[in-house]
Order: C-alpha cells, then structure tokens, then sequence
C-alpha cells in the first residue's frame, strides 16, 4: 500500500458488520463511503454513524457508486442478497480488490453448517465476477458489536486469497483497526471460516457467551 491510505467501499455499509467496519476504519483515519440499496439510506446512516473526534466521517450513497468510488471494496450483505448485489456493482469493480465477508447463514438453521454449491460464498462470488477482479475473504468470525465498542478484541482474523500479496493489503487493514489477522491460505479455504461461524453461533447459544470467536495458537504475537 501507499503512503497515502485507500478510499475503502463497504456494500451494505448499513448492516451491523459493515457499519462495525466502517466505523472502525473511519475511526483509523481510512477515507470510508458507504453503500446501501438507495443512496439516500446510504447517506443518512452514514451521517448518523458514530467515528472518532478528529476523523473523517463516512460518506454514504448507494451500492454502485460506493463501488465506483472505493480503492478496496468490501462486500458485507446476507448471503440471500449477495448474488444480486454482486451483479449490480461487478460493472465497478474491474481492476479492484475485493474483500467478501458474507458467510452462508440460511435461517431459521443458522448453526447448522450449510455451505453453497460453490463450496464457500467467496467463492461464489469469485465465479461471478471472473478471474480479472481480484477476490478476498476474511472478517466471518469478528462479532459486529465488538467492532463497535472499541474495545479489544480477543479474535484472530483468516485473510483467504489467492494471491498473498493481496492477502498481505488486508492483513494491513485488519491490522490498522487493532485486529491480528493471519494468512489462511487460498480462496477456497475460506469454506472453513466460513463453516465455523456456524459453529460459533451454536457455541454461543450453548454455553450462553457474547460473541466467541477463535485464537490460532503457537503464533508469536508481533
């Protein structure tokens, strides 16, 4: 990355994980657009959204123009929507990094591992757009509320992609908001993360927790 840091596009920017990363990124100083169905939704969260004295707040428009506008765009909608929302912003996205979030929850089962034909929702979406945009995955198994808090977070973050190098700038990024995150390997690996937010989701139901998530053990931390 530049000296300079990326305008950074988050799709579905009003929903509790994307909201949870743009506040988070604002509040490190990252230029940050929100996108949403219709641009004046967009616009009226983000004015709304809390950041950090000093910092930049949040612009907001729709899904397709927060696509145009960021350098690295995140994609962070429920799964039954991600397909179409995927289509609609791929004509902004050639050249473009993009970092997917969504993770196969099909309700009212949402504990029980239920993965797409594709094998993983990265995946999915690495088909749709082809192999000229380059697709990530990470974040599935960061609690929305704890982004929120500022507060630290006791989770480790998998960063999935293809190329390392790729893997590398959002490993920065997670970085930047306090986060350690690891490289996972490739893109199809991200079946695994995105398998255990289910998991996790049983946990806490179980054992009645606030947002579990993981820990890769055996890593000295940096």
């Amino acid at each position: 990355m530049s000296t300079s840091k990326p305008t950074l596009a988050i799709i579905g920017g009003t929903g509790a994980l994307g909201s949870g990363l743009a506040q988070s990124f604002a509040g490190a100083g990252f230029p940050v657009v929100i996108g949403s169905r219709t641009a004046e939704k967009g616009a009226e969260f983000a004015q709304n959204l809390p950041v950090v004295a000093g910092t930049s707040k949040p612009k907001g428009t729709s899904n397709e123009a927060a696509a145009q506008a960021g350098d690295i765009v995140f994609i962070t909608v429920p799964f039954a929507t991600q397909p179409e929302i995927v289509e609609a912003i791929r004509p902004n996205l050639d050249g473009k990094l993009v970092v997917d979030t969504t993770v196969p929850l099909m309700p009212p089962k949402v504990a029980r591992v239920q993965l797409p034909p594709e094998d993983s929702a990265a995946m999915a979406t690495q088909k749709r757009l082809g192999a000229g945009i380059r697709v990530v995955a990470g974040f599935h198994n960061i609690a929305a509320h704890k982004l929120k808090s500022g507060a630290p977070i006791d989770c480790d973050v998998l960063i999935f992609g293809d190329d390392p190098k790729d893997r590398e700038i959002v490993i920065g990024l997670a970085k930047a908001i306090g986060l350690r995150a690891l490289h996972a390997g490739p893109l199809a690996n991200s079946t695994a993360a995105e398998a255990l937010t289910s998991v996790l989701i049983g946990i806490n139901r179980a054992y009645k927790v606030d947002g579990a998530g993981i820990r890769i053990t055996g890593i000295a931390e940096a």
